[in-house]
């Protein structure tokens, strides 16, 4: 009886091993694709940040160009 409990014990903890093994590659995993995500999320934001720019400065120059045509047609009509 005492040769099989050993043996059970090294099969529960090889077990209990392999299971923390397991969790820490699934934790590592997790931690690799929450950091890639977040360096996307990052990337895109400020691709939007500077479209946002250049259409809030492409509005302006049409803006700025179109006053002189504005006014004629608001003053004849």
């Amino acid at each position: 009886m005492s040769k099989s409990s050993p043996s059970r014990m090294s099969g529960a903890r090889r077990r209990a091993d392999q299971t923390q093994k397991r969790q820490e590659t699934f934790r590592q995993e997790q931690k690799r694709a929450n950091d890639a995500m977040a360096e996307k999320t990052a990337r895109l934001r400020e691709l939007r940040l500077a479209k946002e720019a250049a259409d809030k400065q492409s509005a302006a120059a049409d803006a700025a160009a179109k006053p002189g045509k504005k006014r004629a047609s608001s003053e004849a009509g």
